[in-house]
């Protein structure tokens, strides 16, 4: 826990396992991505994902005051979106790129059918899957702000914080309330447990290649860089 309140506004400054990140990948069957810290010059570090027909999380635990620093900064590149994707069916579930948060809840917030389907879950994918989840996505058709449970789990609301090709190849910033969100699409009483990001690419074949920096937790009102 001390690793994650010391680094909790800053997050990437490394991408290795001295500052809480790790591979987690998401049952035995499932093939999984590569991951590579870069660096270029002076420039901060960089994660690249290679995804082919492939998902795992490069992951890291965090603590965080969500009313000291709600804001999430990023920025990231795609090579360019998928092709045959869509969010709203389980065989396109997947993503150029994805940021992805997660949250526990109060015992008193999960009932009988969420435990179920979590049980379920984690019986395919490992007991890392959490209580409940926020990702935002680099989605291929649907417009910026589309919003929609995972086609998987009820439990893990999917963003579009960006869509299409016109900014591929191109670094993009972008920043997120997660206190507001939060307080949108999760009970009272979320927690977030984690952090990680990603390119997915298992349910439709595809191939991707997608980079990430600068991640930071900031007050409300301050700039991300």
């Amino acid at each position: 826990m001390l690793l994650s309140l010391v680094l909790a506004m800053e997050l990437s400054g490394a991408w290795g396992a001295d500052a809480g990140w790790r591979e987690q990948r998401l049952g035995a069957k499932l093939r999984p991505n590569q991951f590579e810290a870069t660096q270029e010059g002076a420039s901060p570090a960089q994660l690249r994902v290679r995804s082919q027909a492939s998902m795992s999380l490069w992951a890291r635990p965090l603590t965080v005051d969500l009313e000291r620093t709600p804001t999430l900064c990023w920025r990231w590149r795609i090579e360019a979106p998928l092709k045959s994707a869509d969010m709203a069916l389980k065989r396109g579930d997947d993503y150029a790129a994805r940021l992805y948060v997660a949250f526990a809840l109060p015992p008193e917030a999960i009932g009988l059918g969420e435990r179920l389907q979590l049980s379920l879950a984690r019986r395919l994918f490992g007991d890392a899957v959490p209580d409940a989840a926020l990702n935002f996505v680099w989605d291929n058709k649907h417009a910026v702000g589309h919003h929609a449970p995972n086609a998987y789990a009820a439990q893990t609301r999917m963003v579009v914080q960006r869509s299409g090709a016109a900014l591929a190849g191109e670094w993009v910033q972008e920043r997120r309330d997660l206190r507001a969100d939060a307080a949108r699409w999760l009970p009272a009483g979320a927690r977030v447990t984690a952090i990680a990001v990603t390119a997915d690419t298992d349910n439709t074949g595809e191939s991707a290649l997608a980079e990430f920096a600068e991640l930071r937790l900031r007050g409300s009102g301050e700039p991300c860089s």
